[in-house]
């Protein structure tokens, strides 16, 4: 019992001999940690300045960067304007050439059918006398027997299907009988006096006048009335002969 009572005795005695760290340890220790400071501090100062120039460095890069972009993009702007400008001209001259197909093309159809019309009415104008001498033998010949009569069918058949034929293509006949003069349509060939017809109105027809639509073929042949010159009696003619004596005496 009395040698365990004595072991903390001992254990106290060992704690006392423990060396204990001065306080100049301590003050190394914190100028260590001062200096560390100190040199942490000068490597930011340090690289901050490193960062300034890196910044410096790349503001200036950027920039040139900028001013390029800049240059390209004015050298894009003017060849767009050149490209524009020829695309511009490019559609005027489509425009004009457009124009000029569109002018040629109508002049083109319009040429042709004038020249079809004029073939047309070139065909049909020498057609005509075969009409006239159809018409002549229709009025002037008088069949007297049954080959007569078979003969004149005959050749009126080819004069009904001749002038059916000119009436699909557009081809019709005056009919100026009892209308008034018209030197555009008519052409005068006798001047008939007539109490029974105004001054200036057709009477007869000689020749038949035909028409191809509104154009004209040929003008019909007539005879127009004229007034009938008063009738002078011989008592007249003498009363106007004395009248003329004596004014010639007087």
């Amino acid at each position: 019992m009395i040698e365990e009572q004595k072991q903390p005795e001992n254990t106290v005695e060992t704690q006392e001999n423990i060396p204990v760290e001065s306080d100049e340890n301590n003050t190394d220790n914190q100028s260590l940690d001062n200096s560390g400071e100190e040199v942490t501090t000068e490597a930011e100062v340090i690289v901050e300045n490193e960062s300034e120039e890196n910044s410096d460095d790349s503001q200036a890069e950027n920039e040139q960067i900028i001013a390029a972009l800049q240059q390209d993009i004015a050298n894009l702007k003017q060849q767009l304007d050149r490209q524009t400008e020829q695309a511009n001209g490019f559609k005027a001259q489509y425009a004009r050439l457009s124009a000029d197909f569109e002018n040629f093309r109508k002049r083109t159809n319009k040429e042709k059918e004038s020249l079809t019309e004029q073939t047309k009415v070139n065909v049909i104008t020498d057609l005509l006398p075969v009409v006239d001498n159809f018409e002549r033998a229709r009025t002037q010949i008088k069949p007297n027997n049954d080959g007569e009569k078979a003969i004149h069918n005959s050749y009126q058949g080819v004069y009904k299907t001749l002038v059916d034929s000119l009436k699909r293509i557009g081809v019709s006949a005056m009919r100026p009988e009892g209308e008034q003069f018209d030197p555009n349509l008519h052409e005068a060939m006798l001047r008939e006096p007539s109490d029974e017809y105004p001054e200036g109105t057709v009477i007869e027809q000689l020749m038949r006048g035909y028409m191809l639509g509104e154009k004209v073929l040929r003008h019909a042949m007539v005879k127009v009335a004229v007034p009938k010159e008063p009738v002078i009696t011989s008592e007249e003619e003498n009363v106007a002969e004395d009248n003329q004596t004596n004014n010639a005496e007087t």
